[in-house]
């Protein structure tokens, strides 16, 4: 049970800490907290919520929205009127941002690697409708994107506009602070639920997310353990990542707080193929939800995260009992393609 002198110091720090990110609301809060109870019945013993931040009301949702909050505050601050990011074609990131360009009245260029897609579907096809400009690297590394990026936003300065570069995916120390505000935000649903969680579990691409889930259980010293699955990167690579957000992140709010790959476990081996290719466990756990819930997790991100989520509670590698699923949107790739990928058999998860 919470003290109430440990919950009235989790309150000032919440309300410290708020005072000093500067957010442009988009949406209306708190998302939604919900119990899974079909699917936690299958879970031996294990009692399954959901964070949907799928339900953000804002540019078809996602937890995107909540660093692009901030991010928009400092654009705006900077008087910039063009946002220049970039991913994939189906980046939830990139369509969040053209949503956010649209309602500010700024313009914005997608900048996206490889070459231009035969279909234009998913994510993309919201994101041309929103008239964003696209900018492709002609290059399949991803990382040709964060190059372009900058010689985007000279290009554009020269011409005379006022661009606010965002990284790719977000990944940047305004980003982290909209999910600090999202630990902020559950903490005080939990509370108010009677709920005390052991564990959340998360999708990890660019890192950002991550980075503030774990500052923001640090400063209200939860006892929540961090359950991350990557669905991008190898998990040395995005641990490193998010260790230096979550560090930045610190030091801007003033903490000399250093964090390192330790404080950032990440589980690996469900990223299938590749970035942005569904996989058959994927495929497993997307049904399986949907089928119990009535949940539609998507096959880039929730999907590989839930299947990972899934191996490990039946392999009884996981030992927490009271779980948290944060459900950071994506739905768009679900309709992305032919969908060929959700007949693939393979063994249920």
């Amino acid at each position: 049970m919470i003290s109430e002198s440990e919950n009235r110091h989790r309150h000032e720090v919440i309300e410290r800490i708020t005072t000093q990110i500067s957010r442009h609301v988009l949406a209306h809060y708190p998302t939604p907290l919900m119990r899974a109870k079909r699917l936690s019945e299958t879970l031996d013993g294990t009692e399954l919520w959901f964070k949907r931040d799928d339900l953000i009301s804002f540019g078809l949702g996602g937890n995107k929205i909540r660093g692009l909050e901030v991010m928009l505050a400092d654009a705006l601050a900077k008087n910039a009127n063009w946002l220049v990011t970039g991913a994939s074609v189906q980046s939830n990131h990139v369509r969040a941002t053209a949503a956010v360009a649209a309602y500010a009245g700024m313009g914005c260029t997608a900048v996206y690697w490889g070459k231009p897609p035969a279909t234009v579907d998913g994510n993309y096809r919201v994101t041309k409708m929103l008239e964003a400009a696209f900018h492709f690297t002609h290059d399949d590394d991803r990382a040709s994107v964060d190059t372009h990026i900058q010689q985007v936003t000279v290009k554009l300065r020269e011409q005379g506009q006022r661009p606010y570069a965002i990284p790719r995916g977000g990944a940047c120390v305004m980003g982290v602070f909209g999910h600090v505000l999202a630990v902020f935000e559950l903490y005080q649903q939990c509370l108010a639920q009677g709920l005390e969680p052991d564990a959340v579990v998360l999708a990890v691409g660019s890192g950002g997310t991550y980075a503030g889930w774990l500052l923001g259980i640090k400063l209200l010293n939860l006892p929540w353990k961090m359950h991350c699955y990557t669905v991008s990167r190898e998990p040395e690579q995005v641990s490193q990542q998010v260790a230096d957000l979550a560090t930045e992140a610190a030091a801007l709010l003033k903490l000399d707080w250093i964090f390192g790959v330790s404080d950032t476990p990440v589980h690996g081996g469900f990223i299938g193929q590749g970035y942005g290719i569904p996989s058959p466990e994927a495929a497993e756990a997307i049904k399986r939800v949907g089928r119990t819930e009535g949940i539609l997790l998507d096959p880039v991100y929730t999907g590989k995260a839930m299947a990972g989520f899934l191996h490990e509670l039946q392999s009884k590698q996981f030992d927490a009992k009271k779980i948290i699923f944060v459900h950071t949107g994506g739905e768009p790739a679900f309709f992305s393609g032919k969908g060929d990928w959700l007949n693939t058999s393979h063994r249920a998860v």
